[in-house]
């Protein structure tokens, strides 16, 4: 069925079908052969997060995203700086949970791991409750905001002068200066609620969404265009999905089947509240998108929601052929996507195939790279509405 969705532009960075497709890695814990059952041989580790990040960067990947948890895995910058010698062309999407490290030294070990990894490095600004605290959203906003603040000037400044509600310093910022001189690292950033979309339009360079049907994503990306163009700015977007594909798509549906064949809604319940975000906007987002899903968990063509049961954050997958994963995902690039980080169970098995289909037919490249190669004022291309198949 074709989709109407409104031809008006989005204000984004660039308009070829060109994106930086990335994998995820465990360092929350979770990498299964079947969602809601913990896979002892696959449980977060040093030794198995460094497996899934140098196969990535093997298999071709852009980016990688590291996650970041307190009560499962791994901790984020101890692991970037100890894979980061190791890996050759990959980034490293850390992320990074605001007021956790005092924000002049979160400037510099960031400079640090940005001359780790030459200019290798972008930034997943989390804007979430504190480690066993349950905050008072205003808080958190203002919080981050002011950790960018301060992250910015740190980088790109003599001296840190800041004077906010949280933090107050008039400082050197020589110790913070990053291998990247343009601004420093990239800053990725993803939230639902008001607060959270207005840090993005003012401080950051990637919105990240979590899968929803195409009309939500668009209505999205329009809102997000326009709060950024109040503050003089264009924002790229990204999509965090999960993905299943096979030579057919008879093959691609009947895995997902074998992923949740061993499902226990109890087992998956509690894995899904580990999680910090399990109670956020977000995630109660994807929990009413599964309200429309049919008997297999579709709510359309190929997006499939049953992994959601299972897990926190993204909740959906891309289950397919080839043919018809990169037919969705050029959709998605014509709509003003830049960025993809994709996952699937188990994560070394599924990002194999993911390279061996897909990715040599995507047009994969940094951010970093697209955004220093194609103008910054480039309209993007109106959506297709051709049927998906």
């Amino acid at each position: 069925m074709p989709l109407s969705l409104p031809i008006e532009s989005v204000a984004i960075r660039t308009q070829p079908r060109v994106a930086e497709i990335a994998w995820f890695d465990d360092l929350c814990g979770g990498d299964t052969q079947f969602l809601s059952v913990l896979d002892n041989e696959r449980r977060s580790s040093w030794q198995h997060c460094s497996d899934i990040t140098l196969e990535a960067d093997r298999l071709g990947y852009s980016n990688i995203l590291l996650p970041t948890s307190y009560t499962v895995g791994q901790d984020v910058l101890t692991f970037a700086a100890g894979i980061a010698p190791q890996t050759k062309n990959i980034n490293l999407l850390t992320a990074i949970r605001t007021g956790e490290i005092h924000p002049p030294m979160l400037a510099r070990a960031l400079a640090s791991l940005d001359h780790m990894l030459q200019g290798r490095l972008t930034i997943n600004i989390i804007n979430s409750d504190l480690p066993g605290l349950r905050e008072d959203p205003a808080l958190r906003y203002q919080r981050c905001a002011e950790t960018i603040e301060i992250l910015r000037q740190a980088w790109t400044q003599e001296r840190i002068v800041h004077k906010g509600e949280l933090y107050q310093f008039d400082m050197a910022a020589d110790p913070a200066k990053p291998y990247q001189q343009n601004g420093g690292p990239l800053l990725y950033f993803g939230g639902t609620s008001e607060g959270a979309r207005e840090v993005c339009a003012k401080y950051c360079d990637m919105f990240l969404m979590w899968p929803e049907k195409e009309e939500m994503l668009y209505e999205t990306m329009q809102d997000m265009s326009a709060r950024a163009a109040r503050y003089g700015r264009q924002i790229d977007f990204g999509l965090r999905i999960h993905v299943v594909v096979r030579e057919t798509e008879a093959e691609a549906r009947a895995y997902a089947r074998h992923l949740m064949s061993k499902f226990d809604p109890v087992k998956g319940a509690e894995i899904k509240s580990r999680a910090q975000d399990s109670w956020s906007l977000g995630v109660h987002r994807q929990n009413q998108m599964r309200e429309y899903a049919d008997k297999e968990g579709f709510v359309e063509p190929l997006l499939w929601t049953d992994i959601g049961k299972a897990r926190s954050g993204a909740g959906g997958a891309l289950v397919g052929d080839p043919d018809q994963i990169v037919e969705k995902l050029q959709r998605y690039m014509d709509m003003g996507m830049r960025a993809f980080i994709f996952s699937g169970y188990p994560l070394i098995d599924e990002a194999n195939l993911f390279a061996r289909y897909v990715l040599p037919r995507l047009p994969n490249v940094s951010m970093p790279k697209l955004q220093g190669r194609i103008p910054a004022e480039t309209p993007v291309t109106p959506l297709t509405t051709a049927p998906l198949r």
